[in-house]
């Protein structure tokens, strides 16, 4: 079987060196055959899910270095299923808010379960507090970094942000909200995007400059954090990896969300409309 070619819907310049590398090769080495037997997104989101879970039995006994390893494994097996179900997704066609929702609770449930796992092996107090603080954190983070790179991938095309398509599951709706928050805090820029006599030149600009701040937020990915819980257990101490979601994480989503805003505002700037009112058209200035 022929093995397709990147599809271009990631930028390389913000993408995690192990995704470029091992993870979305290894996906796209399995898209033809997963094609052909009709294995649809959804099914490989729920195998990845699967994955994840297997990872955590292997983390309950982190205490053994093979059992740590095994979990990195399956950890990494489960990044494949990630990416891959996106792959079969818009080869096929069968993008839809449902899918996009449960790829995004899959993810979570994954972590959900490696957090109870390592804080039920500490057995303290101590240990389930910083669990707790770290998933909540966690979802935090995963939710505004998620939107900060949908909004960097779609703005380098000269797009600026659109509602997403009104939907009746309150699913999808509660998943949305959450997701879009910072999509109606960045607005400006998009209303710039949307304004500007040329959208594709100002889009290309704010990619060249938008894409150091997102290549900082990186850390932020599944992958930092699979990595983070491996190297945690094999220090025999996995509150490690807590203390890392709690304190290096946060500091580098708010540097990083401070350092975008800041490349939106130059930009608007340096174009002329930072000032302008959102309903009056560079046209009508002139």
């Amino acid at each position: 079987m022929t093995i397709p070619p990147p599809d271009g819907s990631r930028d390389r310049r913000i993408e995690d060196p192990t995704n470029l590398w091992i993870i979305h090769p290894a996906g796209r080495r399995l898209l033809p055959w997963a094609i052909a037997r009709g294995i649809s997104a959804n099914t490989v989101s729920v195998i990845g899910l699967i994955l994840g879970a297997l990872a955590a039995a292997a983390y309950a006994n982190w205490t053994s270095w093979p059992f740590a390893l095994l979990g990195l494994i399956f950890s990494t097996g489960w990044l494949i299923a990630d990416g891959l179900d996106g792959m079969i997704a818009r080869a096929t066609g069968t993008a839809s808010p449902l899918g996009r929702t449960l790829d995004g609770i899959c993810d979570h449930g994954v972590f959900a379960l490696l957090y109870l796992v390592l804080a039920f092996s500490i057995g303290t107090r101590e240990g389930w507090i910083l669990a707790t603080a770290a998933g909540v954190i966690h979802a935090v983070q995963s939710s505004l970094y998620e939107g900060e790179r949908a909004r960097f991938h779609r703005r380098c095309k000269g797009i600026a942000a659109a509602p997403p398509a009104p939907s009746r599951n309150p699913l999808v709706q509660l998943y949305d909200f959450v997701a879009g928050s910072v999509d109606r805090i960045a607005f400006r820029f998009d209303e710039g995007l949307r304004r500007a006599p040329d959208p594709a030149a100002l889009g290309k600009a704010y990619g060249d400059r938008a894409a150091a701040p997102m290549g900082l937020m990186r850390l932020l990915t599944a992958n930092a954090r699979v990595l983070a819980i491996f190297l945690a257990c094999l220090a025999a101490d996995p509150r490690l990896f807590f203390w890392f979601e709690l304190v290096p994480l946060t500091a580098v989503l708010a540097t990083g969300l401070f350092w975008h805003r800041n490349v939106e505002i130059r930009l608007l700037r340096t174009v002329g409309m930072a000032s302008e009112h959102p309903s009056q058209s560079p046209i009508q200035r002139t």
